[in-house]
């Protein structure tokens, strides 16, 4: 094979994955109009159906766009050889080759955040704000921005260095070391997120004793879960939609609940909310979540080490020399179809793991508290309720919400 036929199979990836994805969310978008199943009739009524179509329609439309723009960037900085300048320009500026992948890697990463950063702003203070969810403010807006921004630029760039570390000290084997690395910082980012990552851009303050303090306590009572950390997070300062999480393990476990949440549905709701959330706890299904999640993580990179010196790779996009970062983004490349076909599997598998939460929020409260629950938030987040049956398998990590109601009423 040649370099210029591998080149011409990075593009075909490229438009293939982006013909594939256009071709599903217009599979999806036929069906926005369909009529609402029987098991879901009153989650809205005629006008708050023809506003979730409205937004919908929008979202898909500005997803298209915004897709499309990215299509074309990239295609250009293939067509114009850019991998091969901006190579050529790290070179010239160090001689030191771990110096030459950080700046490589960090220029891309901060090239594609300005692209998309207008994208963002549109659909946060213009989409979202048109049909009420928005409630973040400019100055929130840029200070999540920056404080992403060094997040990434502190912790990848640590990250990043080590990797480089190891792949010099060890060559090949550098896979070894660096699946070893992320899985310490796995398991410190689920022990330590909520009360690390988590305070840099919400504030979390412990659930104040009232009813719904008692409704959680005698639930975990009569489940035998031992529950000391319920915090409430003030979701309300960015968006109107609603969630709960739960974070940690062993003594580091936690519910965390939004306070747009607490404020959408009553006592017993949440608690069957809750309920859900402590069901995936007991299934273990956030220790399998990251065990599958690691090993996923050491199979690609063992799979990168065989290609990250590949000559005809580098060549492939323009350049002489092969390096880590060179390699890293073509194989980055020819992997994406298999990287796709995990993600599948790993939304298949999670789809379970949600079947299995809510059958434990039955057995153990309530299956209608859960479904008037899963209503309301469909509701208040204008839900798609009727998405195609393939967009479906490709994307959702979660079942529909009629899939959900239909397991849940089931004898």
């Amino acid at each position: 094979m040649t370099a210029h036929t591998l080149f011409y199979i990075f593009i075909s990836i490229i438009i293939l994955e982006f013909l594939w994805d256009s071709f599903l969310e217009f599979l999806n978008a036929q069906h926005y109009a369909d009529p609402i199943p029987q098991e879901l009739e009153g989650v809205f009524n005629s006008k708050e159906y023809l506003k979730s179509q409205a937004y919908k329609k929008e979202n898909y439309h500005f997803s298209l766009i915004s897709s499309l723009f990215s299509l074309i960037a990239t295609l250009g900085y293939f067509f114009y050889d850019g991998f091969a300048w901006l190579d050529q320009w790290v070179r010239s500026f160090t001689d030191n080759t771990s110096l030459q992948s950080m700046l490589f890697i960090g220029i891309l990463l901060l090239a594609n955040s300005l692209i998309s950063l207008p994208f963002s702003y549109y659909h946060t203070f213009v989409i979202e704000e048109k049909f009420g969810f928005n409630k973040s403010t400019q100055r929130t807006f840029w200070l999540d921005l920056l404080k992403g921004l060094m997040l990434s630029l502190v912790l990848g760039g640590i990250i990043l260095w080590a990797v480089l570390w190891f792949y010099t000290k060890t060559g090949d084997s550098f896979w070894l070391y660096t699946w070893v690395l992320i899985g310490v910082f796995s398991i410190f980012i689920n022990l330590f997120y909520s009360t690390l990552i988590v305070p840099l851009f919400n504030k979390q303050t412990p659930l104040e004793d009232g009813k719904l303090k008692d409704a959680i306590e005698a639930f975990a009572k009569k489940t035998g879960f031992k529950l000391h950390n319920i915090f409430v997070i003030d979701g309300s300062k960015r968006s109107t939609k609603a969630n709960a999480y739960f974070a940690g393990f062993g003594p580091k476990k936690r519910i965390v609940l939004y306070d747009t949440l607490i404020k959408d549905l009553d006592t017993n709701e949440i608690v069957a909310v809750l309920a859900h959330e402590v069901g995936h706890y007991q299934k273990k299904h956030t220790l399998l979540n990251l065990i599958l999640s690691l090993a996923n993580t050491g199979i690609t990179l063992y799979i990168l080490s065989l290609f990250i010196n590949s000559k005809l790779l580098a060549a492939a996009l323009g350049v002489d020399t092969p390096s880590f970062h060179i390699g890293s983004i073509a194989f980055g490349i020819l992997y994406s179809p298999l990287s796709e076909l995990t993600g599948v599997l790993m939304n298949f598998l999670s789809r379970k793991f949600e079947y299995q939460a809510d059958a434990y929020a039955k057995t153990n409260y309530n299956a209608s508290l859960l479904i008037t629950a899963l209503k309301k938030l469909s509701k208040n987040a204008l839900s798609n309720l009727t998405p195609h049956p393939l967009y479906v398998f490709m994307h959702y990590s979660h079942p529909t919400l009629l899939q959900r109601i239909k397991k849940l009423q089931d004898q």
